[in-house]
């Protein structure tokens, strides 16, 4: 495929590559250089095997990917191999074996004096609480009998598995790590709430509703199956269409090539801060999480403080676009700096991006360090993350044989396919987001209310094959940009090269990009850096507008020759403030800026930027 618009012809190829040399990749079915007369079966006239074929190659990397198709892309060896040490070593361990034995005999009698207590008539205490966050046993038909045996009897399972899969000396920590997690993933499964036979709820629902709650679940089902394998858009779009009641701010696409557009917002200010702001989004998902509603709208309150406001929004890629690397997107960010500073010559601007837009952020900001562009008035960081050696949950199935069992069936397909991507975010948090679900829609035939960020959240992206394995190989797994090994143009960047303030925000339950992982860019920077940790998740932490309820967020200045505080020592001494962290962002953003100038029309060609049709654009529209 020809390289996209946005990479100059003159310019070098990425160097952001994987660490062995790749497998021969074959074209059109079998490779240049094995055409003409070669048969496959002149590589058993050699006297010493010296390479592997390319034509056994592609077979191999067929068949995983055809068997990654049928596993959601989980690598059957990656399970095998961390059930197989785990069972090895406390095969070898007869002190965890009878550490395990004891625990199963007081959990017993532990269940056995509770069920006594139960069948007298006497209420009592549960020996065994679900876990935080935790609600499928909440409702008051869990409290009798003998509801409230099943829930303990599966409690108790929970808390022993539990202490089977902790740690055990001689388990590699990521096989100990994967074990828990399978362990937890097939409890889940296994859950008391999860039957009609043995939820109270659901036989309760059945008997007052006559079964109509169970033929509404099934109607329910059917519905979503015809969505699904007719390719029609999600429930969810027909309450909320992308440019109406999402992505709606007005403004108008300024610059488009065949990675992304560019689109400026309108001013609703008569005068801005000359600086303006480009925000990254990721391309993980649409950009307009960022504008949602006009009531939670970043972009809209970003506007209504003075600032302007460029946004890119992505091209959703196909299977044609498998080559894009990941160079491309930062060469994109470049396009786009450039392009706004065609229109404000002289002008430095700050950048912004969130989750993924914010690493290729970073690293733009480092690459431009690194040259000594000097055009960046500050740096803001969304939920994301420079350093990956603590990436949450995601890192838990990430290593050689995972990646490429992936990177197999992303070869055959040329993009990694949305459902695919969501389907692993989604058995990070099952509970809430796999089986209450099914629960509540197909069986006890309940609807829940759709709301704007589910909305955004079934508009799904593909990510493209070279970009998604570069992007897995080179951060996840070997972490090269925190490491001193992230090479841009043949040359490595650092962070710590970066002397633009920056503005880094975590949120407290971020499962994608832990607070942690995010508050570590404190030991790869020496700048001026202020840093944010706010309440909620990883989406509605940061679609945190004022007058949201329940908010609040702490907030703390590093200079530049400060000394390092570890996260929980800076939690512990930092002091909560209610409200949003929205408006000391705005702030912060106008004491780095410089005077305030008349507001710039969108509609009026620029430098580089022409006006090509209102916002939100066509590439968010692409599906």
């Amino acid at each position: 495929m020809p390289s996209p618009a946005s990479r100059p012809a003159n310019e070098p190829v990425p160097t952001l590559e994987p660490a062995e040399p790749a497998s021969p990749e074959p074209v059109g079915g079998v490779p240049a250089e094995h055409a003409g007369s070669r048969t496959p079966l002149d590589g058993f006239a050699r006297t010493a095997h010296t390479a592997y074929e390319p034509q056994f190659d592609y077979l191999d990397r067929f068949l995983r990917a055809t068997s990654a198709r049928l596993t959601l892309g989980l690598s059957p060896h990656a399970v095998a191999a961390a059930w197989f040490d785990w069972a090895l070593h406390l095969g070898l361990s007869p002190g965890r074996q009878l550490d395990l034995m004891l625990a199963a005999l007081s959990y017993q009698a532990r269940l056995a004096a509770f069920a006594t207590t139960c069948a007298g008539g006497r209420h009592e205490e549960p020996p065994f609480s679900p876990r935080p966050g935790d609600h499928r046993f909440d409702a008051r038909q869990w409290h009798a009998p003998p509801a409230c045996l099943w829930a303990q009897a599966y409690l108790a399972a929970e808390d022993w598995w539990s202490l089977a899969v902790s740690p055990l000396r001689g388990v590699s920590p990521k096989h100990a790590e994967r074990v828990a997690f399978m362990t937890s993933q097939l409890l889940d499964v296994l859950s008391p709430s999860n039957s009609a036979l043995t939820n109270p709820v659901i036989a309760e629902k059945l008997m007052t509703s006559g079964g109509r709650a169970l033929v509404q679940g099934f109607a329910n089902l059917m519905e979503d199956l015809e969505h699904e394998l007719t390719g029609q858009p999600p429930r969810s779009s027909d309450r909320f269409t992308v440019g109406r009641d999402l992505a709606a701010t007005p403004g108008t696409v300024v610059y488009r090539d065949h990675l992304f557009e560019l689109i400026q917002y309108r001013a609703t200010t008569p005068d801005v801060h000359a600086e303006p702001l480009l925000i990254v989004p990721a391309w993980i998902m649409k950009y307009y999480i960022l504008d949602l509603r006009p009531e939670n709208s970043l972009v809209r309150h970003l506007l209504d403080q003075g600032h302007t406001v460029f946004m890119i929004s992505w091209r959703n890629p196909g299977p044609e676009d498998r080559d894009i690397a990941f160079d491309d997107y930062r060469r994109a960010v470049m396009t786009a700096i450039r392009a706004i500073e065609s229109a404000a010559p002289g002008l430095a601007l700050h950048l912004a991006g969130y989750c993924l837009g914010g690493t290729i952020a970073a690293i733009t900001a480092a690459t431009m360090a690194r040259d000594g562009d000097t055009r960046l008035a500050s740096l803001t960081l969304l939920a994301a993350q420079t350093d990956f050696s603590e990436a949450g949950d995601l890192m838990l199935f990430v290593d050689d044989s995972q990646i490429a069992y992936l990177e197999d069936m992303m070869w055959a397909q040329g993009v990694l396919r949305g459902r695919q991507m969501s389907g692993a975010f989604q058995m990070l948090r099952s509970n809430e987001l796999v089986w209450s679900r099914l629960i509540q829609e197909y069986v006890l035939g309940e609807r829940s209310d759709v709301f704007d960020i589910q909305a955004w959240s079934e508009d799904l992206t593909r990510m493209p094959y070279k970009m998604h394995s570069q992007y897995l190989r080179g951060l996840f797994l070997e972490n090269r940009l925190t490491a001193g090994r992230f090479s841009v143009e043949g040359r490595v960047v650092a962070l710590k090269d970066i002397e633009a303030p920056m503005f880094v925000v975590g949120t407290e339950r971020d499962h994608i990009a832990p607070w942690r992982s995010v508050y570590k860019a404190h030991l790869f920077t020496d700048n001026e850096m202020t840093f944010v940790l706010t309440n909620a998740g990883h989406n509605a932490g940061i679609v945190s507008e004022p007058g949201h309820p329940h908010r609040h967020y702490r907030m703390s200045l590093r200079k530049p020759l400060d000394l390092y505080r570890d996260p929980d020592t800076w939690a512990a001494e930092t002091p909560p403030r209610d409200g949003s962290w929205w408006p000391a962002w705005t702030a912060w953003l106008a004491a780095r800026s410089s005077s305030r100038v008349e507001a710039r029309c969108d509609r009026r060609a620029a430098g580089l930027l022409h006006p090509l049709g209102p916002a939100p654009g066509s590439y968010v529209l692409i599906r």
